[in-house]
């Protein structure tokens, strides 16, 4: 499969441009999937350039670049700054992040990432991980459902969602996407059908794969593995993760306000390039869909940090 295939790149030309990059710099794309991202940054370095690629998805690594500047490695971007370590590597000068979920992981119909097919119902992003979606759906308290399904779907009838789940797996396993449907369908709001089994199916995704705490421990390490002045630059697709990267650029911090010295100077790791998110343009959306709701944000880090 041709890594065009596997996945559209979203704000590539922007993307590239918020990474500044020096000819003989250290980069690193923590989320390779099909390579575009990468490739890119590869076209804009010299032969002293290095690129290392993050992904823990086996299917990605087929779309590993023949280049001797170039390293994949088989890890979640959580393993960050050890995984540089043992490559030798102890600070770079950007670190790139595409955070949606992959074209190719929710066109490949067994993955059970997508509403769209009738699959198991599965969502490993790393696909030797013990956890799946099926064991969410069959085995978790009703009361932990109701809290993903609240917190990671943002879903108003939570509650009611988690009890009708609980109810009709005391009679039958649920194991794929139309079954769950069924389960639900008399909880989804009519004509809202699409975005409520979307929400659905995120609050699970970000549930199996741990999202949220893999995003914060990445974004905490970012601050030691960057060097003075390297970019940060983060692309997120929902409010959840933007509210992350935003307040970390912001403050160094995921939650509450910066915090100050004795003389009432902020203390914080990076400088914010872009006060505002970037999204991409209505041509690019119309062009790739999924670009719709992706939010793109910069921040550099002081020379002080």
């Amino acid at each position: 499969m041709s890594s065009e295939v596997y996945h559209v790149p979203v704000m590539l030309q922007e993307c590239i441009e918020a990474m500044n990059i020096k000819p003989n710099g250290v980069y690193v794309d923590v989320t390779f999937g099909g390579g575009g991202h990468s490739r890119e940054i590869l076209k804009h370095l010299g032969p002293d350039g290095r690129l290392f690629a993050f992904d823990q998805d086996p299917d990605a690594l087929k779309n590993a670049i023949d280049d001797t500047r170039f390293r994949l490695v088989h890890q979640n971007f959580r393993f960050l700054k050890n995984s540089l370590r043992l490559e030798g590597v102890r600070q770079v000068d950007g670190i790139l992040g595409d955070l949606g979920v992959s074209s190719h992981q929710f066109d490949a119909a067994d993955r059970g990432f997508s509403i769209r097919f009738d699959a198991n119902l599965d969502m490993r992003m790393d696909q030797v991980a013990d956890l799946d979606a099926t064991q969410i759906i069959n085995q978790y308290p009703e009361e932990d459902l109701h809290r993903i399904f609240g917190m990671y779907g943002e879903i108003q009838n939570a509650k009611s969602l988690a009890k009708a789940i609980v109810t009709a797996r005391l009679s039958t396993s649920i194991q794929s996407v139309a079954q769950l449907k069924e389960v639900i369908k008399s909880l989804v709001p009519r004509g809202k059908e699409h975005k409520y089994h979307a929400q659905v199916f995120q609050a699970l995704r970000i549930e199996v794969n741990k999202e949220l705490e893999a995003l914060q421990e990445f974004l905490e390490q970012t601050v030691s593995v960057l060097r003075p002045t390297g970019r940060l630059v983060i692309m997120s697709y929902h409010s959840l993760e933007d509210r992350l990267v935003k307040n970390f650029m912001a403050k160094g911090k995921f939650k509450g306000e910066v915090e100050k010295d004795f003389f009432g100077n902020e203390i914080k790791p990076f400088h914010v390039i872009s006060r505002k998110a970037i999204v991409a343009t209505e041509n690019e959306v119309q062009q790739n869909n999924r670009a719709r709701s992706a939010k793109l944000r910069i921040a550099e880090k002081l020379n002080k940090a």
